[in-house]
């Protein structure tokens, strides 16, 4: 019987146009890591904490990345080299448990940590120009000898969260916050709160995937244009609602966890034992 992917593979190298030239990035260096923030220090609203003050427990439901500020310097004596400060910021959800009542209030905080990389990131002393410029920036280039790095998060995990009565020893302040963290809160962060105010430490973990990419020209096969094999689905709003629900799919992962561990054989001999 003929192997299908290699008849694939070989009608495809048959359909080879040309080589052309694109312009586009290439990773220079990359590293993963595997982060666990501990203690972070979390501020809120003056609202939020008026809440945390009166708490006596508060748990972390949830948390999220709002932004990550991003620099990237050359490393001295270390040509090609260079470090990526990243400074995150996280908004975290709580439920706070205010005695005597038993029922939790919701409050957001925020919390922030850096951190540092050295990647490899080539050399290059190009400045790029493209037409259609805004003449604001007339004689700006849009590109620098620095390489450009990429951030790729996962969502973070909370791993604890504990009230102290006191701000700890290495608590810094939070410093100028980017446009949109100050815009997903309900009012100001104070920066501290106060002599006698409560403090939130949070631990998180994150799992991050860094890059330092260039901008180049490279050859590249073609072997076709790209043309879409399906046809566009109809709004929501069509004339038969109902053909349209026909088309959904079934959700069977939403009704079931997922298949057992040794399949549908294991679960038919395991009933059979007892016959046995």
């Amino acid at each position: 019987m003929p192997d299908l992917k290699q008849g694939r593979a070989a009608n495809d190298t048959q359909r080879f146009r040309e080589a052309v030239c694109i312009d586009t990035a290439r990773i220079y260096d990359s590293c993963s890591d595997k982060d666990c923030f501990e203690d972070l220090q979390v501020f809120f609203t003056e609202q939020g904490q008026s809440i945390i003050n009166r708490s006596a427990l508060v748990k972390c439901k949830s948390a999220e990345v709002l932004d990550a500020g991003i620099s990237v310097e050359p490393v001295p004596f270390n040509r090609g080299y260079f470090t990526v400060d990243i400074t995150f910021y996280f908004r975290l959800h709580f439920s706070c448990y205010c005695p005597p009542a038993t029922t939790p209030v919701n409050v957001r905080g925020l919390c922030h940590h850096a951190k540092k990389v050295i990647l490899y990131g080539g050399e290059g002393s190009v400045k790029t120009f493209y037409s259609g410029d805004n003449c604001v920036n007339f004689g700006q280039s849009h590109t620098s000898e620095n390489p450009t790095a990429c951030l790729k998060t996962a969502s973070p995990i909370t791993l604890s969260s504990r009230i102290v009565e006191s701000l700890p020893a290495y608590s810094e302040p939070l410093g100028p916050l980017p446009s949109c963290v100050l815009s997903s809160f309900d009012g100001e962060i104070i920066t501290h709160p106060g002599d006698n105010g409560k403090t939130v430490l949070s631990t998180l973990g994150l799992f991050t995937i860094v890059t330092l990419q260039r901008g180049v020209q490279v050859m590249v096969p073609v072997y076709d244009y790209v043309i879409p094999e399906k046809d566009c689905v109809g709004s929501w709003t069509a004339d038969d609602p109902c053909e349209m629900f026909k088309r959904i799919r079934f959700p069977s992962e939403e009704f079931f966890p997922g298949d057992l561990d040794g399949g549908c054989d294991l679960c038919i001999d395991t009933l059979k034992r007892p016959e046995q």
